[in-house]
């Protein structure tokens, strides 16, 4: 049996199994019972969410959000989907045949080895090498918040007893591709026993990020935005509004386009913006797969199949150029 270590526990997050999971419960209990707008949580039907995954002393607060949403009630299989921020992936892949299980400080989640085979079968993924699985934290950090949530919805608590786990890894694929996977998962999506959780931050400002997109208040789109590290801005001062605002409004027109629920209106505000959402790709391939149950079931999908945003947090506030910051948000959608 060959499993995937934890291998950002005990930096990214604690590796004391006691210690995370009475962390993970604070901030799921911090979140309130009941959302304007939303309603009493968590949401019948809710089985697909997007949350973030940096460090937890960043992110960890915000995930519980999207977390607090998620209807486990019937759920057998939980399908992870985060970005490829080190391997050049042009495709989507799958953990390697030789994996049976991911490692958490608070215990294993068993692989669905069966579902993956099925998925492999197809010849649209590539194989994920143990090495850059385990380089990579945009799974990872989402398997403690898994696990925890299981070990208080399944009983016994025992991990093998879990529904069982089907990681993808996205690369950076294009709008065609995303469609092609989206087409290939939405059978598994229709399934009421299946749930989906797509892995992402949203925007990263700053030089280091090599994105310093500002819209000036008087814009009226983001066409007229504005690199501060361009010649011609990089010695001006701006304030109307605040960096941090700027970015706050990038980062809700891509969240409204998710929201709207048109896989390339999404798209659209991404070239329009160039907004450094880095779970862009994981997003773009389940709006697809939404977009094709809907055309599909017709009007059994209306009122369903649309994320709503519940949570948006920041690193920190950008004033100068200098500063930096990335962006956490947490939604859901009714399926």
């Amino acid at each position: 049996m060959t499993t995937r270590e934890a291998s950002h526990a005990g930096s990214w997050y604690t590796d004391d199994g006691p210690t995370l999971s009475r962390q993970l419960q604070s901030w799921l209990d911090a979140v309130p019972s009941s959302i304007p707008g939303v309603g009493s949580i968590p949401k019948p039907g809710a089985r697909v969410i997007i949350a973030p995954h940096a460090g937890y002393s960043y992110s960890g607060p915000a995930a519980a959000w999207a977390y607090r949403c998620l209807d486990l009630s019937k759920c057998k299989h939980l399908f992870l989907l985060g970005p490829s921020h080190h391997l050049h992936l042009p495709t989507c892949a799958l953990p390697s045949p030789a994996l049976t299980a991911y490692l958490t400080p608070l215990g294993p989640l068993s692989l669905d080895t069966a579902l993956l085979s099925t998925l492999r079968s197809t010849t649209a993924f590539s194989t994920l090498p143990l090495s850059a699985d385990e380089a990579e934290h945009s799974l990872e950090m989402h398997l403690p918040y898994i696990h925890h949530l299981l070990s208080q919805s399944h009983s016994p608590s025992s991990s093998s007893t879990f529904p069982l786990l089907v990681p993808i890894l996205v690369g950076s694929t294009s709008a065609s591709a995303e469609r092609r996977f989206g087409t290939l998962l939405a059978p598994y999506l229709a399934d009421e026993g299946n749930v989906f959780i797509v892995s992402s931050d949203f925007c990263h400002w700053g030089r280091r990020f090599d994105y310093t997109f500002y819209l000036p208040s008087a814009a009226s789109g983001p066409e007229q935005g504005i690199s501060l590290t361009s010649k011609k801005h990089r010695n001006q001062q701006f304030s109307d509004p605040a960096i941090h605002e700027s970015i706050e409004r990038v980062d809700r027109m891509c969240m409204d386009a998710v929201e709207e629920g048109a896989h390339e209106g999404f798209l659209d505000v991404l070239r329009k913006t160039g907004n450094t959402v880095c779970g862009r790709h994981p997003i773009g391939v389940v709006m697809a797969a939404l977009e094709i149950l809907k055309e599909e079931k017709g009007d059994r999908m209306e009122g369903r199949g649309k994320f709503r945003f519940v949570r948006y947090e920041r690193s920190s506030l950008v004033h100068g150029v200098e500063d930096s910051s990335v962006s956490y948000a947490s939604a859901f959608a009714v399926i």
